[in-house]
């Protein structure tokens, strides 16, 4: 196990034998803010505002589970409803949301998940459990934090060894 791993509370997962992976659903924020397609917008924005977030996730409610079928963020709205002059309480978030969702397994590998964003040019993806309801988020930026972590952990390694080599020359 990795420094940065062990650090935060973080265990890997066997990919293959001999080999370790990071699991997106653990670096996933847990809590994401949700609201199903017949949401106005409004109420979405007032929403992303007491929650203090730039997305909502819109997802239809099966069985008592919560699937991912589009997201709206801030951006949107403006772009989508405030530019052109439209009323946020008369338009739902189905009519805004994008359906083109890029939508991650909660078993899924971190750098997989990267490079299917990095692709896509989408920064905020949701994290969805073996069912396919939704389990999460996970943003740019809390990639950004993980990669800065393992960096740190990397730049440790250095010093680490030659302090090694001094000892055992000794």
């Amino acid at each position: 196990m990795d420094l940065a791993s062990a650090s935060q509370g973080r265990t890997l997962a066997p990919a293959h034998e001999g080999e370790t992976t990071m699991h997106i659903g653990q670096i996933c924020t847990n809590e994401a803010t949700c609201c199903t397609r017949d949401e106005t917008v409004q109420g979405a924005a007032l929403l992303m505002r007491r929650q203090h977030v730039g997305d909502v996730i819109v997802v239809d409610r099966f069985d008592g589970a919560s699937v991912p079928v589009g997201i709206v963020t801030d951006r949107d709205i403006v772009i989508s409803v405030i530019a052109p002059g439209l009323d946020p309480v008369s338009l739902q978030v189905g009519d805004i949301m994008s359906e083109d969702l890029l939508t991650a397994r909660d078993t899924d590998d971190v750098y997989e998940t990267i490079e299917r964003m990095r692709l896509r040019g989408i920064r905020r993806v949701p994290v969805v459990d073996a069912r396919g309801s939704l389990a999460g988020i996970v943003s740019a930026d809390d990639l950004l934090e993980f990669l800065a972590e393992e960096m740190g952990e990397l730049s440790r390694i250095s010093p680490w060894q030659q302090a090694h080599e001094r000892r055992a020359r000794q």
